[in-house]
Parts: C-alpha cells; structure tokens; sequence
C-alpha cells in the first residue's frame, strides 16, 4: 500500500479515553519536546501548510489531535513534553493522558519520537524513548532539522543520538529535513511497513 495524503482532516482533539475516534484505522502517534518542530513535521508529511498549527510558544498543543489521512492511517499529535512553562499540575494531567493512550489504544501501531539532530538527547528524550521500551511500543525515531546540521556531520550526529538513547538495534533512525522533504518517502515506507498489513484489502 503507498501512502499519499490527499485527503486530510483533523477529526478530534481529545483529552479523555471516551473522545478517541473508533473508525477502525491504524493510527501512528506522534511524540516530541516541545520545540522540536512536531507541528511542522506533521505538516511536512501530509503536504499541508497549517493543518497542524504550529505555534511560536512550544507547549501549545495540549490535547490528543487526531487527524484521519485519506482513510488509511490516523496520525495521532500528542502534547509535546519537557517544556519548564507549563505547571507541574498540566505536566501530570498531559502525563498521564498521554499514557493512558500510548498503553491502552489497541490501534496504536507505531510511535515515531521527535529529536532534534543538532542536539543530543535531552533526559526526556531519553526517559520517553525508555518508556516505549518498557512497554514494547514500536518506535522510529526522526532526527528533525536536517537542513540546520552540515551535511558531512550528520551520521556522526544520528551516532550520537544512537548512544545517548541507548537504542535498540531493531529501532531504525532517520534523519529529516520539513524543507527540502528529502527522507519522506522513506519515512512514509516505515510507516507501511507497520501499519500495511491492516490496510491492505
């Protein structure tokens, strides 16, 4: 099956178990910090300018958003964590309502975790990647801002994040760039690779 998002919708933004969508659709959820570009990622994929709204205060998406790709897949953007603005309080409720979905959603096929390339991985990069782990969620990890790191220094980069995350061998990494779009199509095969099996008719 190949993935061509021409037809997109957000169709809830949820906070509670009882509000996700039940359309039978595999989903891929979508888990980043706060200012790793997750809003522009997802535009990036979906061909859309301002479907998921991109924001100058990280920490601004504070619900479950989920958005049904051509009747395929349903990308599910959840609250960006480790943001220092947001209570402790907010950080607890986002916590716990992230937590319910990721290990509850029997849709949920695939978690692709935001890190930034430039950087390494902060600790809640690494205690989200721990997370999944624990809980054997299926995880890609997208090293975001490709265009920002030059060319020669990206792999040593990806090593970098590799080691500092710890990663499991069987976890695949891909580097990316939302401008020049480069490693989509590779991205988008990933993602097939998941969720085919439950779209293929």
């Amino acid at each position: 099956m190949k993935i061509n998002p021409n037809h997109v919708e957000l169709i809830i933004s949820a906070v509670k178990k009882e509000q996700y969508p039940e359309m039978g659709l595999p989903e891929v959820a979508l888990s980043g910090r706060s200012n790793v570009g997750k809003s522009t990622f997802i535009n990036s994929m979906i061909g859309r300018k301002n479907m998921a709204r991109t924001s100058q205060q990280p920490g601004k998406t504070q619900t479950l958003n989920f958005y049904n790709i051509d009747e395929q897949l349903i990308f599910v953007d959840v609250p960006g964590y480790g943001y220092a603005k947001v209570s402790k309080k907010q950080r607890e409720a986002f916590g716990k309502m992230i937590e319910m979905y990721l290990t509850t959603r029997e849709e949920l096929k695939l978690v692709i975790q935001l890190v930034d390339l430039r950087h390494p991985p902060t600790e809640d990069d690494v205690l989200m990647y721990d997370y999944l782990k624990h809980f054997e969620i299926p995880t890609l990890i997208v090293a975001t801002k490709e265009d920002k790191v030059p060319k020669g220094k990206v792999q040593k980069h990806i090593k970098r994040i590799k080691q500092d995350l710890d990663m499991d061998p069987s976890d695949k990494i891909i580097s990316y760039s939302s401008l020049s779009k480069n490693k989509q199509p590779e991205i988008w095969a990933t993602i097939d690779a998941f969720i085919g099996e439950d779209t293929t008719e």
